[in-house]
């Protein structure tokens, strides 16, 4: 899944609107953001197999530390703690050690039985939605859409930069998500390394638009 995790970070500002649009794209991505470190120095493998999913040709042959379930939630656990280390807030840091368990999850879903439980053993799981291109778009579109609608009914622009910049990016996330459903399998397993560390840029790009939006509701605090 792709957008399907930037919807829930989008969502993550309906829950609570103190942590920036980044922080929670960051959570909700910790995940990926850490899996093409693995894979680029050889702790975790990929296989490109084209046709092996109608929606995906990655064979992920093996990432027990960056997305086995347990794993999943401690890094969870251990985002929540460095958030509640730095910003000392409960709530927010239970939220977002959600948002990154939600990684998995929403793997779930689409993956064929290949996301370890545990960071041993042979016990994989995977619903495997990635078998058909239509319903997996139908489903990470509407949970993308979900999510943007969310954000957009608890956030206003404080300028025009506020409006360009999430329309942008929503934009560019829609088409990069064409682009991998519907293009030529990468042409190596560095290439999606590198393709994935890039999605760092999507975080500094949600900061950015997170320095130009405001919440609602603390609008309305201030008004009061």
């Amino acid at each position: 899944m792709f957008i399907g995790h930037y919807g829930i970070g989008f969502a993550g500002k309906k829950v609570d609107n103190k942590p920036s649009l980044g922080t929670l794209f960051f959570a909700a991505q910790f995940l990926d953001l850490i899996w093409p470190v693995f894979i680029l120095t050889g702790i975790e493998k990929v296989k490109i197999e084209p046709g092996l999913m109608a929606a995906s040709p990655l064979d992920f042959i093996y990432y027990p530390f960056s997305h086995s379930l347990l794993l999943a939630i401690l890094w969870g656990i251990l985002f929540g703690i460095v958030y509640f280390l730095i910003r000392k807030n409960i709530k927010v840091s239970i939220l977002l050690g959600s948002l990154v368990v939600s990684h998995w999850v929403l793997d779930l879903i689409v993956h064929r039985p290949d996301l370890p439980i545990l960071p041993w053993g042979n016990l994989k799981v995977g619903f495997g939605l990635w078998n058909s291109v239509p319903l997996s778009v139908i489903v990470e579109v509407f949970i993308f859409a979900i999510g943007v609608y969310f954000y957009i009914s608890v956030t206003k622009a404080k300028n025009k930069i506020g409006n360009f910049a999430l329309w942008g990016l929503i934009i560019f996330l829609v088409v990069i998500y064409a682009a991998n459903v519907f293009s030529s399998p990468p042409p190596s397993v560095q290439a999606i390394g590198i393709a994935g560390l890039s999605q760092w840029l999507i975080v500094a790009w949600a900061y950015w638009i997170g320095k130009n939006r405001y919440g609602i509701n603390e609008k309305l605090r201030e008004e009061k």
